[in-house]
């Protein structure tokens, strides 16, 4: 068994979501490097500044604009889109994907329940894609179609796509204005990566998976993730298949109770943090960290769910969902990342009518950092970038309360006061 302290599993865990030591991707190829990188990139439809997916590629690609991973994905082909938690995932995974879209088809109650009550709408919709080629959503109006109370969709049409697509006969073609526009899935993918893989290859290869994603995983949080109705004794044989293999290592966390499991070819870059030192495939092509904050996306796997609590002692809730009176930040709150801790948020918006980027707080977990020079100018870079990222021509900084931290923000981005 391996034994690292929480300062090791932290960088480790930021290094392998590439998070620091700061950005090691540029440009388009870049962007399919991240995807791979972090496994999944969760896809949400909410552009309040941007969309969650962007903002998270921003933090990790030199030069990313958004959008850029639409481009790898439906133009190259490169990656795909599925999930009741919906995310992006490589191509080449599809073999093992497919396996869990038919475990969806047979043992997904509500799935069940839609192919019955809908069966018509269903058939109807294979029958518009094998004669049209793509369909949305949008394609049928409300007037024409059954009415149905399910979020997932208010039209039987709406409804019996999502079940094509979740169980894999369709897949998304492209995206327009974040709709999905659907394909029978074998104009989507390539011919040879339709066959479902072998169960339990499926079953090995998806839970390695949710390991890499997550760099250090607990068996229940592998078996929850990738295996829909898979039971927990199940999941612990194939980890103690893995372990027998020598394909993942348990590891302890110093003031974690449960043990957790990594790769086995992720021990090199523990053991090397362990010494103090970075892996030198995790070198930044320009500012690291420390030099420029970065910004990370409110679905971020590395601050989301509670992670930020367990990997910063930082207290970070999503808050869009929350109405206005219960929410304690602000709707759209940003965790800021400096080195290798969360050390502020803040929440903004983006008013396009006037192109001004606006903060509308930033909350300091150490007030200290409002009179530190080296977090301004970190800040302020990390700033600069981010506007620039959106496309503001203006930067309205006045509710920033740290006068310090206002002065770097609105000379260090280099735009016109709002």
């Amino acid at each position: 068994m391996l034994t690292i302290d929480l300062e090791t599993a932290r960088r480790f865990i930021l290094g392998k979501q590439g998070l620091w030591p700061g950005r090691r991707w540029q440009g388009s190829p870049g962007v399919a490097q991240a995807m791979r990188a972090m496994e999944y990139l969760q896809l949400d439809p909410l552009q309040i500044i941007a969309r969650s997916q962007d903002i998270a590629l921003h933090s990790r690609v030199l030069g990313y604009t958004p959008g850029l991973w639409e481009e790898a994905a439906y133009q190259q082909r490169q990656f795909f889109d599925w999930g009741g938690w919906l995310a992006a995932r490589p191509m080449d995974e599809l073999p093992h994907w497919r396996v869990v879209m038919a475990r969806e088809r047979q043992h997904n109650a509500r799935l069940r329940s839609v192919a019955h009550e809908h069966a018509d709408a269903i058939v109807e919709m294979r029958a518009v894609l094998q004669e049209r080629g793509l369909a949305s959503n949008r394609d049928f109006k409300m007037a024409t179609r059954v009415r149905t109370q399910s979020y997932r969709g208010r039209k039987d049409s709406a409804l019996a796509l999502y079940y094509l697509w979740l169980t894999g006969e369709v897949m998304t073609h492209h995206r327009e204005n974040f709709e999905r526009v659907y394909a029978l899935a074998e104009a989507v993918a390539p011919a040879h990566l339709m066959a479902p893989s072998d169960q339990e290859e499926a079953d090995r290869f998806l839970i390695k998976k949710d390991i890499s994603f997550s760099g250090l995983s607990r068996v229940a949080r592998s078996s929850d993730t990738f295996h829909r109705g898979a039971p927990l004794d199940r999941a612990r044989q194939i980890i103690e298949g893995l372990l027998a293999a020598d394909e993942i290592v348990e590891v302890r966390v110093e003031g974690w109770k449960a043990p957790h499991y990594a790769l086995r070819s992720d021990v090199d870059a523990l053991q090397q943090l362990s010494a103090g030192r970075t892996p030198q495939e995790w070198a930044p092509l320009a500012t690291d960290t420390t030099e420029e904050a970065l910004f990370l996306a409110p679905l971020d796997h590395v601050s989301a769910r509670g992670r930020a609590k367990v990997l910063f002692g930082f207290d970070y809730v999503w808050e869009v969902y929350k109405p206005q009176p219960q929410r304690k930040f602000g709707y759209y709150t940003l965790p800021v990342l400096w080195g290798d801790r969360l050390v502020a948020r803040f929440d903004s918006k983006l008013d396009r009518a006037s192109s001004t980027f606006i903060i509308l707080g930033l909350w300091l977990e150490d007030e200290a950092l409002g009179r530190d020079e080296a977090f301004a100018e970190a800040w302020a870079r990390g700033l600069a970038r981010f506007v620039a990222f959106l496309g503001a021509d203006r930067l309205d900084a006045a509710a920033i309360s740290q006068p310090l931290l206002r002065l770097r923000a609105e000379t260090g981005v280099g735009l016109r006061p709002g």
